[in-house]
């Protein structure tokens, strides 16, 4: 995709692989956010999100999942705060049907909730260093800083990873000058990263499939238990306090390729599921050949049983641990 407020680096080669030793420049356009405005903006979001919004500074961004009463994602967001206002991030092909949903329950609370992707531009940058080249970046996964009035959002990963929110010519004015020190990447291998990150953004294809600690939610720190109730809160409690949890999320890579889409189902003899025993979060094409993703599986299938896409005849998965996984 583009970077057409940022043309210098439209004529550079893309890389295609995770490089520490360089500070790679990516086009988040793959991403949508959603303005929430008003005075009734984090009581709202606090009835809603499966996280502690009152916990969202200009410092701090989180992790939130949004739910059905029945306790399935719809999205998660990356919660931050730019100027005034909280923006909800996620995929685009999830912004419209998420965003009416939640205009649906704004009643009469004073909360405006708006598409802000025609006024924002969202870039990652990734590399060991891009602390060199932009000052005081944030260190730590979730903590924010502002730069002349740009935010900068530290994301979780290998190599380093901070993402910047402003307007385009903002964004293109901090840049400006230091396009000899920058690589350009693709959406794909951000998406990469953030696979092997273990963010598991919810696709088209994957809404209302999981329920958020299947996908590692309670352990990125995107639930609250504390906070009281939201939509699904019941069921995500349950789940906690009741032991009931039977399924985790996996790094998985398969060594070939076409790699399967959101949702695709998986396979395993030892189960004994009327559901299967896992679908797919995401995938995406290894640097190293084959693919690789992110699954929601059977946890007993994962631990001791074998895992194949599809069915008894599809490729077998082999399962890695995530950085968030229990031990």
């Amino acid at each position: 995709m583009s970077l057409r407020w940022f043309p210098q680096l439209e004529s550079l080669q893309p890389v295609e692989r995770p490089d520490a030793d360089h500070c790679t420049l990516f086009p988040m356009t793959d991403f949508g956010l959603i303005r929430v405005r008003g005075e009734d903006a984090r009581d709202f979001l606090q009835g809603q999100l499966t996280n502690d919004i009152r916990q969202v500074t200009p410092e701090r961004a989180q992790l939130s999942a949004y739910c059905t009463p029945k306790g399935r994602m719809l999205a998660l967001f990356l919660v931050f705060q730019h100027g005034e206002d909280l923006y909800l991030q996620l995929p685009r092909e999830r912004l419209e049907p998420v965003l009416q949903r939640l205009r649906m329950f704004v009643l009469r609370a004073r909360v405006e909730l708006e598409d802000a992707g025609g006024e924002l531009a969202l870039a990652g940058l990734a590399g060991d260093p891009c602390g060199d080249l932009l000052p005081a970046l944030p260190e730590a996964p979730s903590s924010c800083r502002q730069e002349e009035g740009i935010t900068l959002v530290r994301l979780p990963g290998e190599p380093a990873r901070v993402e910047l929110v402003d307007e385009p010519s903002a964004l293109a004015g901090l840049l400006q000058g230091r396009e000899s020190r920058l690589r350009r990447g693709t959406e794909a291998l951000w998406a990469l990263l953030d696979i092997r990150a273990g963010l598991p953004w919810v696709r088209e294809e994957t809404a209302e499939a999981f329920v958020p600690q299947m996908c590692n939610l309670d352990l990125l720190g995107g639930i609250s238990f504390t906070k009281g109730c939201y939509t699904g809160q019941e069921v995500v409690a349950r789940m906690k306090y009741l032991g009931q949890l039977k399924r985790r999320m996996y790094l998985a890579r398969l060594e070939q390729t076409p790699c399967p889409a959101p949702g695709e189902k998986l396979f395993s003899p030892a189960s004994t599921s009327a559901q299967g025993a896992g679908r797919v979060v995401d995938a995406r094409p290894s640097p190293e050949g084959g693919c690789e993703l992110l699954v929601v599986a059977e946890i007993q299938v994962a631990e001791s049983g074998e895992l194949r896409l599809g069915n008894e005849t599809g490729p077998r998965l082999e399962l890695h641990p995530l950085a968030t996984s229990e031990e």
